[in-house]
């Protein structure tokens, strides 16, 4: 399966307006891709659009709730109609309630799902005939370590980063089946420092927080960037999220301990302090579960100084010198016992 270069693709992000979206479709726009931009927040679109437009870069944006299939299919419509084809759908689009299960209401639970599952459905489903009606193409969505490890007060939006697995690997084989030269790509970032966690409702009492440490949201448009030239079944960002995902398949049951040892304290009984900050906050405080919210519309969020780089993308971004290291080190012990079982025997 051969992608085209950047350059030569019109490509739609969705989930634009801040965060990884933003900063997705800003390096998309830089390397040459024509950009259909959409999110509820008008201002955000704007100000991006006029951003990507200010460096000679192509862009226009739509409004839509991606809860509403009308307003996606619109979406690559728009895209077909301004540019002439499809050639990549990025899906970012999500919210969450940070809350223990029983203090969520099916209201907010069913529409964390709408948004960060059927959302991404939605765009599979308004995409798919044009990729199919171009002959190729990509389908980029971002899923979340979550979608391998749930975690804790965010039960809503890991049942919808789990659905979002599901139905990806169904898709995928079902393309396959049929030989359509379309990638399904997941994209799973650790924790990441985009303002997700100032837009999302909480009921913890106080601004919520991801598990530290966070990476940057550059390092995710930099693995989109890479899937989408490069047919990808499914790409981690950032080292913990690959080590929480390995001991996961291991051994769920230490994930589960490793977490209650990171989120709980003997001195706070019921607490899960590793998602909490110290800053008040009410449940009442504006968010973005329903509707959008203003001042947010920007590529980072509050938690710069708890960022850290990641060693092992790179690696996933150059398979031949990943595979070529790992056959080295299994030569290594390889040789390594070869010589302690002759010391052994001697």
């Amino acid at each position: 399966m051969q992608l085209k270069p950047i350059n030569q693709q019109v490509v739609v992000v969705v989930g634009a307006s801040s965060g990884i979206g933003r900063e997705t479709a800003l390096k998309f726009a830089q390397r040459g891709a024509k950009l259909v931009v959409a999110a509820r927040s008008e201002p955000g679109l704007k100000s991006l659009v006029e951003e990507i437009r200010s460096f000679g870069g192509e862009a226009i944006y739509v409004i839509a709730d991606v809860s509403d299939f009308q307003q996606v299919k619109a979406i690559a419509d728009k895209a077909v109609a301004e540019y002439g084809r499809l050639d990549t759908w990025v899906h970012t689009a999500a919210t969450g309630v940070l809350a223990t299960f029983d203090q969520i209401t099916p209201e907010e639970f069913a529409r964390v799902v709408d948004v960060t599952l059927m959302g991404q459905v939605y765009g599979a489903m308004a995409a798919l005939p044009h990729l199919k009606q171009e002959g190729r193409g990509a389908l980029i969505h971002i899923s979340s370590v979550e979608g391998r490890r749930s975690l804790p007060l965010q039960s809503p939006y890991s049942a919808a980063k789990h659905g979002l697995e599901g139905f990806l690997d169904a898709l995928r084989v079902e393309l396959q089946h049929e030989k359509w030269p379309i990638s399904v790509t997941a994209i799973r970032p650790s924790v990441i420092n985009t303002p997700y966690y100032n837009k999302v409702r909480t009921k913890l009492g106080v601004k919520p927080t991801g598990i530290p440490p966070y990476y940057q949201p550059s390092l995710v448009a930099d693995a989109i960037l890479y899937v989408a030239e490069h047919p990808t079944r499914d790409f981690i960002v950032g080292d913990v999220g690959k080590a929480l995902d390995l001991l996961q398949r291991i051994s769920p049951g230490l994930a589960d301990a490793l977490l209650l040892a990171i989120t709980s304290g003997r001195l706070c009984a019921n607490a899960f302090p590793g998602q909490r900050t110290n800053e008040p906050k009410s449940e009442d405080a504006p968010n973005n579960v329903f509707a959008p919210i203003s001042g947010y519309d920007k590529v980072e969020g509050d938690f710069s100084n708890l960022t850290v780089p990641t060693f092992l993308d790179w690696l996933d971004m150059n398979p031949t010198l990943k595979w070529g290291a790992l056959g080295l080190a299994a030569l290594g012990v390889a040789a390594f016992l070869g010589v302690w079982g002759n010391e052994k025997e001697g």
